[in-house]
């Protein structure tokens, strides 16, 4: 993510924020700038500097603190931001302990959005595309067992997943090494562009297979095999993860998850300008300087060349304070791979007009809802 600043008074601001702590202005995030603009209310609406034809309110969502988002103001127009508008059932926020854990689940809803808007992938809701749309229901396992997981464009994730205690939990009975609501997002979503982007194409399709094995194996027995019998001897030369072993299309959506990780967190240690040269490192491993855009990069060597001494960074920067690693995986060349063919699709639906809204609006172009 990139870093941002008040345009009013140029501090250093949080992507959450909804007001400048310098200055005091109003913030909200406008996403076809990728912008967070100071704003000026009149009457109905506000207005933005940065944005000098723009008339702007707030998300509907941001009446219960969990949005800053904009929309373009129009009585009776669309009250939802660009991403509030995939939500398809949230829990009763009547329950105080439910609205703060679906705020939680927001802040982490909204930094995946920024990603898929800023690789400009196709974002329809189910009400634009009943087969291919993209919808999220959060559910509360008090009521009923809740599965996280996605099925045909719609994304379930147990609202217990944004507690803290209760992931932690889940993260050490599942031995997992990593396990956050960001993660899960871009996990599940994964899925959910495998569909898009392989699934209906064949050529994609067979490259796919190359490289991440064949999918038409009875999915549920895999994962049953999996959960019964682990990962097999070795698995770590040719997966980021154990549990991306349990069927190629979790293999997909793991390495998925993790080119979003690298990505974003690329992107923000650039905006940072980051500058890496220990002394000791006389091989110069860990020797980088982070000065690109990672989102429109198209050489996977010199993202992973720049990652890997970042991740170690991260990593004994959460040791020195007493936490996990950060980043703890290995990427290996088989991979590595995976995410070059991962940055290449995602490269090409981004260059794909689409006949669903992307970020800046809907295309002009009548045809059906493939890419080219």
């Amino acid at each position: 993510m990139k870093l941002f600043r008040c345009d009013h008074c140029s501090n250093v601001i949080y992507f959450e924020n909804t007001v400048c702590e310098s200055c005091g202005h109003t913030l909200g995030y406008w996403h076809e700038t990728n912008m967070m603009v100071s704003l000026e209310l009149e009457g109905e609406y506000f207005t933005a500097p940065a944005l000098p034809d723009k008339r702007l309110v707030y998300c509907a969502n941001a009446q219960h603190g969990a949005c800053n988002w904009l929309v373009e103001f129009a009585p009776g127009g669309e009250p939802y931001c660009r991403a509030c508008r995939h939500n398809a059932l949230v829990p009763d926020i009547a329950d105080p302990a439910n609205l703060a854990r679906w705020q939680i689940i927001e802040r982490a809803k909204k930094r995946l959005f920024y990603s898929l808007l800023r690789f400009r992938l196709p974002l329809a809701t189910r009400n634009e595309d009943a087969v291919h749309g993209l919808s999220f229901q959060f559910l509360n396992e008090d009521v009923a067992p809740v599965m996280t997981g996605h099925e045909n464009g719609i994304i379930t994730l147990a609202l217990k997943e944004a507690d803290d205690a209760a992931r932690e939990y889940r993260r050490t009975l599942l031995n997992e090494p990593y396990r956050t609501l960001l993660g899960h997002f871009r996990h599940e979503i994964g899925h959910h562009f495998w569909d898009i982007l392989i699934g209906a194409q064949p050529a994609a399709l067979d490259r796919f297979r190359a490289l991440f094995g064949d999918e038409r194996p009875d999915y549920g027995q895999a994962l049953q095999r999996h959960y019964d019998n682990g990962a097999p001897q070795g698995w770590q030369t040719n997966y980021i993860s154990a549990y991306a072993t349990s069927h190629p299309w979790e293999d997909w959506a793991e390495t998925w998850a993790h080119y979003l990780h690298i990505v974003d967190t690329t992107e923000m240690a650039s905006a940072f300008g980051v500058r890496l040269n220990p002394r000791i490192d006389v091989a110069g491993d860990l020797t980088t300087r982070i000065d690109f855009d990672p989102y429109r990069l198209a050489d996977i060597d010199e993202l992973i060349e720049h990652w890997v001494p970042l991740a170690s960074l991260i990593n004994n920067l959460n040791r020195a304070v007493g936490q996990h690693d950060a980043y703890p995986f290995v990427l290996t060349p088989v991979v590595v791979d995976k995410i070059a063919f991962i940055q290449g699709m995602v490269r090409e639906a981004g260059q794909t007009q689409w006949t669903v809204p992307g970020p800046n609006g809907p295309e002009p172009i009548n045809r059906p809802w493939q890419p080219r």
